[in-house]
């Protein structure tokens, strides 16, 4: 019934059973739970400012260059370059994603 409604976009039957098995064991939220490990450290304020701070001094620097001068992962770097700092790369220089009417 699901693939008639969903399409190819419905849950497999495995993943469908595995979540009513847990809602009937008294589950009631569908976020993730919290997992065991090491948190995420590496995306302070501290490395968000370092990173904003060499890429205000050379907009031409690449994410591999930048996570050898911060010394954090590469992935960790390309996230506050998009998400934190909300820049992009053109032209293989970074700029912020929304210019104004004069940097246009």
């Amino acid at each position: 019934m699901l693939v008639q409604v969903c399409g190819d976009n419905a849950m497999k039957k495995t993943a469908v059973y595995k979540w009513v098995k847990r809602f009937s064991e008294g589950r009631e939220s569908v976020t993730d739970e919290a997992r065991s490990g090491r948190p995420a450290t590496s995306r302070t304020e501290e490395n968000i400012a370092k990173v904003r701070q060499i890429v205000r001094e050379n907009r031409r620097l690449t994410v591999r260059s930048i996570t050898e001068q911060v010394n954090i992962d590469r992935e960790t770097v390309r996230k506050i370059i998009t998400e934190d700092l909300d820049i992009r790369k053109v032209c293989a220089k970074m700029v912020p994603k929304e210019l104004t009417e004069e940097q246009k």
